[in-house]
């Protein structure tokens, strides 16, 4: 089974890599092997088993977190959302993110209702894990070079104008590009892939700036990771659940908390900063976690 150190430890760990671009997925496979908890790292790629169970409180405890924190946000957005089944036209910034979200999230939700246990009881394994990881790192760096040299060609044509001041507002994506960044989320399926990176890649990509793009992939990653906890619940309810359940709370409070940090750190710090470090402790940490484990 799992210990409440263990459970503490993984519930931390979910909460900050669910959020930082470094794949929570795939550290959910690489640590418990690299501390040598052998039962927990084969379960994660196991049909059914407790540890599985054990992740659903750690999946709904980071949705509710996200939850708080953009809690301004998703009262506008839902608002947005119910008035525009009531009026059917779009005419505030809420209502077209509200639709946009929507666009967004079906791809992923989708795939991962058909998908997410042959991907994952095939791929969740400390090599494939490491080798993905590399990947993610290559994605990240590949997004921000793309990105400059689109800056810089969009500097030239306005004249020296700033980059930021050309940078596009969320709200002027098309439900076309929402859909492209939520079917970019599908990568996120494959342990080692993170979710935030590869969404904030594919905004970056449309001309957001870091800010707005962190800011979409942590409100389309919400309703995406909530889903997927709830639907799982009945596993921790069931005999899954069996001798984990104070486990599985004490990891919860752990993740949610762990959660709630990164959110709030990672807002301010992509106001300023890029996926770059990221990036490179994917490339640094995956390669040694190949070597180790190949």
């Amino acid at each position: 089974m799992i210990t409440y150190f263990q459970a503490i430890v993984i519930g931390l760990l979910q909460g900050v890599t669910e959020l930082f671009p470094v794949s929570s997925l795939g550290h959910s496979v690489l640590i418990p092997s690299l501390f040598g908890w052998d039962k927990l790292a084969a379960a994660q790629s196991a049909s059914e088993s407790f540890y599985l169970a054990f992740l659903v409180a750690l999946h709904v405890a980071t949705a509710l977190a996200l939850l708080v924190f953009f809690r301004k946000d998703w009262a506008a957005i839902i608002g947005g959302f119910f008035r525009t089944l009531k009026t059917r036209r779009i005419t505030t910034k809420d209502e077209r993110m509200a639709w946009l979200l929507v666009v967004a999230t079906i791809p992923a939700g989708l795939t991962g209702l058909a998908f997410e246990h042959t991907l994952r009881t095939i791929f969740a394994k400390p090599l494939a894990a490491s080798i993905f990881l590399c990947v993610n790192g290559v994605i990240l760096l590949l997004g921000e070079r793309l990105r400059r040299r689109d800056e810089v060609h969009r500097v030239a044509v306005a004249h020296g104008a700033q980059a930021q001041d050309d940078a596009r507002k969320l709200d002027t994506l098309e439900p076309t590009e929402a859909g492209v960044i939520g079917v970019a989320q599908i990568g996120a399926l494959f342990a080692g892939i993170s979710r935030s990176g590869i969404t904030m890649v594919a905004g970056l990509l449309r001309g957001l700036d870091h800010e707005d793009a962190a800011r979409f992939s942590f409100l389309l990653a919400t309703p995406i990771i909530f889903a997927a906890g709830v639907y799982k619940i009945p596993d921790l309810l069931g005999p899954l659940g069996n001798g984990i359940r104070g486990q599985a709370l004490a990891g919860g409070v752990a993740a949610a908390f762990a959660a709630f940090v990164s959110v709030k750190f990672l807002v301010r710090y992509f106001e300023t900063r890029t996926l770059t470090p990221f990036a490179l402790y994917c490339l640094v940490f995956g390669a040694a976690m190949i070597v180790r484990f190949a």
